[in-house]
């Protein structure tokens, strides 16, 4: 974006081309990476989820055209994935604090957007109360790693909620798919929860970075856009 006034159609011819073949890009990654957890491949998720947060910093760098908080969000992402991707308890916490990372850096960025209802803010918080009362008794010596984190995550979908309707549903599925890592590290196994924490992770990431790129002058972009950004939209 011209951020000397011009709109999203006024970009440097450079950033067409990008924006034009991200969707393919990125539309293949994720499915490298759904296929590697749904089969249990670690090797398509060791070529995959090290990709997905950094192909969306480039898309949002493409469209904002300077580097923003939500775009060091995704580079703690990206560290957080990496770790998560190694096995023990060690691995867990650091992937954990890169992420506390990611939504420290998303919560700031959306504040300076606008405050969210009051009743979303109390909504979360009585589920971050609830959720964290339910597996407290199961999580050991992940208790306080995991209450903070939540407060933080809790916290960061809450402010997405006053950026736009698109964020809001981003907010909450970042939410619900850290919520059923938490679910796991507390020993409770649902059929099908590692797919189902990728899809509402790639689904969250790719909502919020989306709906922080569609913003301008303090406010989200209204509908009509360039093809270009039509075309981005369309990968999930």
């Amino acid at each position: 974006m011209n951020r000397a006034g011009g709109g999203p159609g006024d970009r440097a011819g450079g950033s067409g081309p990008v924006l034009r073949a991200w969707p393919w890009i990125f539309g293949a990654v994720v499915v490298v990476e759904l296929v590697g957890v749904a089969f249990d491949l670690p090797a398509l998720q060791w070529v995959a989820k090290p990709l997905l947060a950094p192909l969306l910093a480039v898309r949002l760098l493409a469209v904002r055209r300077r580097w923003e908080l939500v775009a060091t969000g995704l580079v703690f992402a990206t560290a957080g994935d990496v770790a998560l991707l190694l096995p023990g308890t060690t691995a867990f916490l650091v992937g954990m604090g890169c992420f506390l990372g990611t939504q420290l850096a998303f919560l700031t960025a959306f504040l300076r957007h606008r405050r969210a209802p009051a009743v979303v803010f109390a909504g979360y918080l009585a589920l971050w109360a609830g959720a964290n009362a339910l597996l407290w008794g199961r999580l050991a010596d992940l208790r306080l790693p995991v209450l903070g984190y939540s407060l933080a995550l809790s916290l960061m979908a809450t402010a997405a909620a006053g950026v736009s309707r698109r964020a809001a549903v981003g907010g909450a599925l970042f939410l619900l798919s850290d919520l059923l890592i938490g679910v796991g590290a507390a020993g409770v196994e649902l059929p099908g929860r590692g797919l189902l924490v990728m899809v509402t992770y790639v689904a969250a990431l790719h909502l919020l970075t989306h709906a922080w790129s569609e913003r301008r002058d303090g406010r989200v972009r209204p509908a009509g856009r360039t093809v270009e950004m039509a075309t981005a939209d369309h990968v999930l």
